[in-house]
């Protein structure tokens, strides 16, 4: 997966300043982003505190190792189960 150019507190801020009146924009010129990406991390990251953005990448990440783990039992599991039916 590819990582994101900005941080969570830079997403924050550049969407703050937009929301303290500069004209969007400005603030994608400003920081090199386009507004299509502008209004997805907005979308995403909108009305939240840098402690919240935080959290909720982290509880992305434990997800994601979740799932991993998930497939790979599934995986173990179907293994199992082809070895039992062999006689």
């Amino acid at each position: 997966m590819r990582k994101s150019r900005f941080t969570e507190a830079q997403i924050i801020g550049m969407i703050k300043e937009q929301e303290a009146g500069m004209a969007t924009a400005e603030v994608c010129r400003k920081h090199g982003l386009s507004p299509a990406s502008f209004y997805k991390l907005k979308a995403k990251y909108g009305g939240m505190e840098l402690s919240d953005a935080r959290r909720l990448k982290q509880l992305e990440d434990e997800n994601t190792k979740l799932k991993r783990l998930l497939a790979d039992t599934m995986l173990d599991n179907v293994v199992l189960k082809d070895l039992l039916e062999k006689p």
